[in-house]
């Protein structure tokens, strides 16, 4: 019997009832295994795993059924919901709900009924388990995103759940604290047999751990199979998710035809880097002459930031949240050049965000200048300084979200109601079909989010929620962008439209700075690339010399391929180098 049976499952939410978020979802799991379910965002991810615990099932129109271990969900009381069902959301900040790290540990044990002595043994297991002896009595509101989110991790296996549901869990956290993370729910599944059902769009950490992966588009699963088998299946049939497979299997298939390799031998594809060099190694580590580095693509105004006009500039900036706190920004010294997009990277809690918060006079640095536009900050006025010259993107898209529909969120930030065409379109149509704005419109396709117009931007999904509230930045028509985590929740696809949007910016003259934990994005997009560490950016670099001289902040297409080829750090790279020394 399958520890999860979905059968013939469908949904739709109460504000679009003739549109189908699921649409006849079969899907059985079964106990113990990793299941990985992936596709663009808004193809029905969240909304399915959302079906898998009656308390998160959103309100809408449901047919079908959900089972747990044979019995329908609905007839499953909530407390054994509780201890069976766990679920780890996106934001670590939303599960949080105590104020110490002890507190968290205990507190879904105790809200269950356990005596002292249990509860007592389980939290010093799991805090044991999970490495949180160090930070056990800490403030919740200390700790850093991963912190945060394997506390989340540690809480819900305090009151071992026979299923563990995670719901994009990495999306906050840097490259290094989510693969110790999505290890860790690995050792999890292995180890006690819990049953995983993950989503993730970095699928380099989870994909060859998967025993099943199932593919989503529009509400319907349109394959479901092993790894290796979805990877083949998304290549033939040139689905738009092939883009989010791993930088090995994109590899693979990118040489195949000029390698003349067998793509029906499923067992020759790699899924790990590991797997991807050996790879590699067999088929180019005999040849004599091997051509190791591609061309120069180096754009030349970028190599010596020196010379170029600086939108932003940092000058010994000093910052601490309290005064008896230590300082987060530490002597913080930078320049972002004029129309480039400026990538900053680094650990969580480094300092990098708080950076962009000082730009924007969220914080105030007690030492130090900032110049915006060659300018001080301090003698913008505030007016001045937001209106059409700086604009920034936060971390959390709901943050920016004030109206009851996306379109509503739009208008706000043209001030549509008080422009004098609203008037006349009052006049013309009457105040409840006033035709769509012509920038609204043109940004809404830009955003691709004109079929969610009508939607709340609370029931969106976390990738549609972010490209509204970039939609509401850009109508802004910034000269300076600042965008927090902008990747985030994107999917694959997206992103490469996200790139264009960028790129259309920059032809505009608009200088974008970028923190993000998205290396892939960074590497092939970004101008310049800088190291957050200790409070201070400590290197900047162009992509190929930033990410080419790394061992951990750096691209799988580059650890997979470091020993063949020089700086090469993108799938495409790599599948250029391979073809070109297969000639």
């Amino acid at each position: 019997m399958a520890h999860i049976t979905i059968e013939n499952l469908s949904f739709s939410y109460p504000v679009s009832a003739d549109k189908l978020a699921l649409d006849h979802i079969t899907l059985d799991i079964p106990q113990g295994q990793y299941v990985t379910l992936c596709g663009r965002s808004g193809s029905g991810k969240s909304t399915l795993l959302n079906q898998l615990k009656t308390v998160l099932t959103p309100n809408g129109n449901k047919t079908g059924a959900v089972y747990l271990d044979g019995v329908p969900l609905e007839q499953v009381d909530l407390r054994t919901q509780a201890m069976t069902i766990g679920y780890v959301m996106q934001d670590p900040d939303s599960q949080i709900v105590t104020d110490k790290v002890w507190h968290e540990l205990a507190f879904g044990l105790e809200n269950l009924g356990f005596d002292q002595n249990t509860m007592r043994t389980r939290v010093a297991e799991m805090a044991s388990y999970f490495g949180i002896q160090g930070w056990f009595h800490r403030d919740v509101a200390d700790l850093s995103g991963g912190q945060k989110q394997l506390l989340n991790l540690a809480s819900i296996m305090a009151m071992q759940p026979g299923v563990l549901i995670l719901d994009e869990p990495t999306s906050q956290l840097d490259p290094i604290a989510a693969s110790d993370f999505l290890n860790t729910v690995r050792k999890i599944n292995l180890e006690l047999g819990t049953t995983v059902i993950i989503t993730e769009h970095r699928l380099e950490d989870i994909f060859h751990a998967s025993d099943k992966v199932v593919v989503m588009e529009q509400g319907k699963i349109i394959v479901q199979d092993t790894p290796k088998a979805v990877g083949k299946y998304l290549k033939a049939n040139g689905s738009e998710m092939f883009a989010a497979m791993p930088a090995p299997v994109q590899i693979f298939y990118g040489v195949a035809e000029k390698a003349k390799l067998n793509t029906d031998d499923l067992n020759s594809v790699p899924l790990t880097v590991r797997e991807g060099r050996t790879w590699l190694t067999g088929l180019l580590g005999e040849k004599k002459e091997l051509v190791r580095e591609l061309d120069p693509e180096e754009k030349q105004q970028y190599q010596n930031t020196d010379k170029q006009d600086a939108a932003i500039a940092f000058k010994d900036v000093w910052f601490r949240y309290e005064k008896d706190l230590p300082d987060i920004l530490k002597g913080t010294t930078f320049e972002v050049p004029k129309n480039s997009l400026f990538a900053i990277v680094g650990g969580n809690g480094t300092g990098k965000s708080t950076s962009l918060k000082t730009i924007c006079r969220i914080l105030k640095p007690y030492r130090g200048k900032i110049l915006v536009d060659g300018k001080k900050l301090d003698s913008y006025k505030a007016e001045e300084l937001f209106k059409g010259q700086l604009a920034m993107l936060p971390q959390d898209p709901k943050s920016l979200f004030v109206k009851t529909t996306v379109r509503e969120e739009l208008e706000e930030m043209l001030g549509v109601k008080e422009a004098a065409w609203y008037e006349k379109e009052v006049e013309k149509y009457g105040p409840e079909n006033v035709p769509l704005h012509e920038k609204i419109k043109e940004i809404a396709e830009e955003c691709d989010i004109f079929h969610l117009l009508n939607m709340h931007p609370y029931d969106l999904s976390g990738g549609e929620q972010q490209r509204t509230a970039l939609a509401k930045v850009l109508l802004t028509e910034p000269k300076i962008l600042l965008l927090d985590e902008p990747t985030k929740g994107l999917d694959n696809f997206f992103k490469i439209h996200f790139a264009d949007i960028l790129n259309r910016l920059k032809d505009r003259g608009v200088t974008i700075l970028m923190v993000s934990h998205d290396v892939e994005f960074c590497a092939r997009y970004a101008d310049l690339v800088g190291m957050f560490f200790d409070g201070d950016l400590i290197t900047t670099n162009t992509p190929a010399k930033f990410f080419g001289q790394n061992s951990f902040y750096t691209t799988a297409a580059n650890r997979m391929s470091r020993h063949l080829f020089h700086n090469a750090i993108t799938d495409n790279n790599v599948i250029d180098l391979c073809n070109m020394n297969l000639e």
